[in-house]
Formats: structure tokens, C-alpha cells, sequence
């Protein structure tokens, strides 16, 4: 008898449609980097937002603008799927769209890489609506800022 596909996390240790798609993208992601240029890279994550629903990619161009005017030493690329910004190799920041793991809100998120550290407990990610406010936006640009030691 064959085993039963699943598409949902309805086993232990079974991942999600959506989880499946963004794996297959990071492999092709780090197939691709390996002959790609910078400036590849950045058109690859402008294609990617260029792609979102109107509503997270309105948000997604927010955040790429206020990340690379506020650290340009950042470097654009594609992580997952998402749009991330890279430092010396290591991703500092990403934008998470609502609509790639059907969520109800989009995500700006850190990964340990950025200068983050806090005391024994600080946040990584943030909960991200098209309600934005200009004191958000001064907001993420302090974050950035710090993720990246400025």
C-alpha cells in the first residue's frame, strides 16, 4: 500500500506546502548565487517584491527603501523566497510577505547575525501592517541600525 502525501503539518515533522516551496526556492537561491553578481541579486529581490499582492508589496517597497537608504552597505538578496539584506555574507534583515505563509500580517525579521543583543532577552522579528507610521518607519531604520553596529 502506498504512503499517504501529505500537504498539511498534520504529522509530526511534516512540513507545509508553503515550507516545501520556500525550501526548493533557497536551493535554487544558493544554486543561483554561486554565479551571480550584486547587482543580480538586487534585481532578483526587486523582481520578487515587484511579484507580491498589492497590499504586501506596497509594504515590502517601504521596507527596502528605508533598509538600503539607512544601511547601504547592506546587500540585497533573496533568502527563501524573501527578501533579505546581507552583510559580509550574512544576513542581517529580511521582509516576510503575509500572503507566503498565509499570515495575517507581513514580518520584518533579524537573524543572529544583527547587533540586536539586549540584555538576556530582545526581539527578532516584528509583526509588520500597511498601517505604518512614520514613527515606524523611524522605528525599523533604528533597527537596522543597530543590527548592523551603526
Amino acid at each position: 500500500m502506498a504512503a499517504k502525501k501529505t500537504t498539511s503539518k498534520t504529522e509530526a515533522g511534516a512540513f507545509t506546502e508553503e515550507e516545501r516551496a520556500a525550501m526548493k526556492e533557497h536551493a535554487a537561491e544558493v544554486r543561483r548565487s554561486k554565479k551571480s553578481t550584486p547587482e543580480q541579486d538586487a534585481q532578483a529581490v526587486l523582481d520578487k517584491i515587484a511579484a507580491m499582492d498589492p497590499e504586501d508589496r506596497a509594504l515590502a517597497e517601504r521596507v527596502h527603501r528605508i533598509v538600503t537608504e539607512t544601511a547601504p552597505e547592506l546587500a540585497p538578496k533573496l533568502w527563501y523566497g524573501m527578501p533579505a539584506y546581507y552583510l559580509k555574507g550574512k544576513n542581517i534583515v529580511f521582509f516576510q510577505d503575509a500572503k507566503k505563509f498565509k499570515a495575517r500580517y507581513s514580518t520584518l525579521g533579524f537573524e543572529h547575525h544583527a547587533q540586536l543583543d539586549e540584555g538576556t532577552m530582545w526581539p527578532t522579528a516584528f509583526a509588520l501592517t500597511n498601517d505604518l507610521t512614520a514613527a515606524d518607519e523611524r522605528r525599523i531604520a533604528e533597527l537596522v541600525k543597530r543590527a548592523v553596529g551603526s
